[in-house]
């Protein structure tokens, strides 16, 4: 299972929090068990910080999480890095929603610390849907309806994930409870190659059809976030 996590900094220190954690916080994660995905910055807000980190399943999830944060890197950094927040609980649990549609990364091709950056950076478009708690029709059009388009008309997505709805076991740090999401992330080398996808998905026959069905379903309209891989992010 997947978290992805959004914090809303104080104003000004969204670059402070990322030399921390890019230095910090990556591979004394993966110690105890989990895999540090993506870390990015939210191009439509600056004082936005977007991540995510993996997990085998819950037990192993609850085991890394308490060792980390019970740990001497947390207790150490942490109180820096929360200085840097005013918000850290807007967190899904999230699982992928077909068989092979999770992550495929590799902690192994990860650019070291002080390596020299890579530019021009990757974009990262994730789109997340609402629709009722239990409801499982919305779902279905996203994985039987959408994921298909996006595989025809331009690069397949990097993941598309749901809900899960597993207890949360590590009460210290809230999720959001009573979602019953979809996300789907694509990498494109920049936003204009984004913009294009767009237009080709809006040209497809199908299209409209699709989109109909899933605005009958959702809670609300999707929301997009637009992203931007650190330098030490395994995604894209």
């Amino acid at each position: 299972m997947i978290e992805l996590r959004q914090y809303t900094l104080r104003p000004g220190r969204r670059e402070e929090l990322i030399e921390l954690f890019d230095r910090e916080f990556i591979e004394t994660q993966e110690e105890t068990g989990m895999v540090v995905l993506g870390q990015f910055r939210d191009l439509d807000d600056p004082d936005r910080f977007v991540w995510l980190r993996g997990f085998q399943d819950m037990t192993v999830r609850h085991h890394a999480l308490a060792a980390f944060y019970d740990g001497p890197v947390w207790a150490e950094h942490g109180p820096r890095a929360n200085a840097t927040m005013t918000d850290s609980d807007d967190v899904l649990l999230l699982r992928p929603l077909t068989a092979g549609s999770g992550f495929t990364v590799r902690p192994s091709h990860r650019p070291r610390p002080g390596a020299p950056a890579p530019a021009p950076e990757e974009f990262i478009s994730a789109t997340v849907w609402s629709f009722p708690p239990g409801e499982p029709e919305g779902i279905t059009l996203i994985r039987n309806g959408l994921l298909p388009l996006l595989h025809e008309t331009g690069p397949a997505p990097l993941a598309a994930l749901t809900t899960e709805t597993a207890h949360n076991t590590f009460a210290r740090l809230p999720v959001r409870t009573a979602e019953n999401v979809a996300a789907v992330f694509t990498s494109y080398p920049d936003e204009h190659a984004h913009q294009r996808h767009l237009a080709e998905i809006q040209a497809h026959p199908r299209t409209r059809e699709i989109l109909t069905g899933i605005e009958r379903e959702q809670t609300a309209a999707p929301r997009t976030l637009r992203l931007a891989p650190t330098h030490r992010s395994l995604i894209p």
